[in-house]
């Protein structure tokens, strides 16, 4: 228990407009049922209240769960609504119950799936160069520039993440060696042991939003939170405004823990974990040589913390929102979770560039075998097959706001409970966030 309760405290992830007295009957949307209730209608056209705090007494309407294909919140309009309040450009209809992962996967263009060691080595060149761009912006940028220079060079670093990424994927090269090599020396600055990742990230994508089982994140637990005062504090800054950093506790108890791993995993393991230790037994102290320790934090740590904000970012953002479920094993479908339970999100090209286009999610979820530079190929075939089932953003302010302000507590119903209905006298941090973060779409 102990163990489980350090991992929901660390592990990665509204409305948030201010609301007027007026009432409308709006529906919670969940993949499959819908529960009517009384709610508010909230600034910029209906908003959607996730769930009410179950220790306040309040006045609703309720409608016994019923499928989608008979119910108001399945209509077109409800969802363009739901969409504007959480920051989406659209919230995909649920998909049906008898569409597997192979019907998905099999309609996409087998072109998707080849791979081009030319495009592949552009990446790392791509990486390189931006890299070191990075590195020479920070030794020349005045004290009051280099916010600039470390957010660049944290964002090209990530790109050394998406190499190895497809490494792991065995989408980088028909050699597994060189895959092996690769990876390993990509997910050195990040002091990342690749096969450590490698395991656990394939269990991710085999579990993906299965309530306890997936390995990038998963909802806390009531039980949890209510187990003591301190872990409650230390879970509701987790989730909250530390958040878009909690990627570096995940790194930390995921992934250094050899009885995290499978006894036929623990040798690669081993190797992995000595590349990283040799690598910060000499990296490290060549660069307080050189430079000392400011140089360290100029030129490694600052960068490493960008990346470290992109690494959560996007796994929130990919896996993230009011109205996408996690499930237990027994009711769990794939082809929902992969197609309908993964979120696709655009960001600013320059960082698409940098990030070799990992954020085109959804169908690297549908295969993992899919290179990243062909992730936007085969989104544009999902699009045209199954575009309606799709969620999508562009990122913004609401899409983080609702994410870090609503996506807190599991509950079955309801999908998340936020802290501050739960414990509304030890949620400051999240009406903080509530009252400072933009709400701009």
């Amino acid at each position: 228990m102990a163990c489980r309760l350090a991992d929901s405290m660390f592990l990665l992830m509204g409305p948030h407009q201010k609301t007027i007295p007026m009432q409308k009957i709006a529906a919670h949307y969940s993949p499959g049922t819908s529960h009517l209730k009384w709610d508010s209608l909230l600034v910029r056209g209906i908003k959607h209240q996730p769930c009410l705090n179950p220790r306040r007494k309040v006045q609703l309407v309720q409608a016994v769960a019923a499928p989608f294909s008979s119910s108001p919140a399945d209509t077109a309009e409800y969802r363009k609504q739901l969409s504007e309040s959480y920051g989406f450009t659209q919230i995909g209809e649920s998909l049906p119950e008898n569409v597997t992962l192979k019907d998905v996967m099999d309609s996409l263009p087998k072109k998707v799936f080849e791979i081009d060691n030319v495009k592949a080595w552009k990446s790392v060149l791509t990486s390189i160069t931006s890299y070191a761009l990075g590195l020479y912006m920070i030794s020349k940028a005045p004290w009051y520039l280099l916010p600039l220079a470390w957010a660049w060079t944290g964002t090209a670093i990530t790109g050394f993440f998406v190499i190895g990424h497809d490494c792991a994927h065995k989408s980088f090269s028909r050699n597994k060696l060189v895959e092996d090599i690769v990876g390993t020396l990509a997910f050195l600055p990040l002091i990342y042991p690749y096969e450590s990742w490698r395991f656990k990230h394939d269990r991710h994508h085999a579990k993906t939003n299965m309530l306890s089982e997936d390995t990038a994140w998963h909802p806390v637990w009531e039980e949890e939170f209510d187990s003591s005062p301190a872990l409650r504090k230390a879970i509701i800054y987790g989730y909250g405004p530390f958040r878009p950093l909690m990627s570096i506790a995940h790194w930390l108890i995921w992934h250094f823990d050899l009885n995290k791993f499978r006894p036929n995993e623990v040798k690669r393991v081993k190797i992995s974990l000595a590349c990283v230790f040799s690598f910060m037994l000499i990296g490290w102290p060549l660069i307080v040589y050189k430079m000392g320790i400011m140089g360290w934090i100029k030129f490694w740590l600052m960068p490493w913390l960008g990346y470290h904000f992109w690494m959560s970012t996007f796994t929130m953002v990919h896996h993230t929102a009011p109205h996408i479920p996690f499930k237990s094993s027994e009711e769990w479908n794939a082809a929902q979770a992969q197609l309908n339970g993964t979120v696709h999100c655009d960001y600013p090209r320059w960082i698409e560039i940098l990030c070799h286009s990992i954020n085109v999610h959804i169908p690297h979820h549908i295969s993992s075998r899919i290179p990243s530079y062909n992730l936007r190929a085969a989104h544009k075939s999902l699009q045209e097959n199954w575009g309606k089932y799709l969620n999508e953003a562009k990122w913004n302010w609401r899409l983080m706001k609702t994410i870090m302000t609503m996506c807190h507590v599991y509950n079955k119903e309801q999908n998340y409970v936020a802290f501050d209905q739960l414990a509304p006298e030890d949620s400051q941090p999240i009406t903080f966030l509530k009252k400072v973060m933009p709400d701009y779409a």
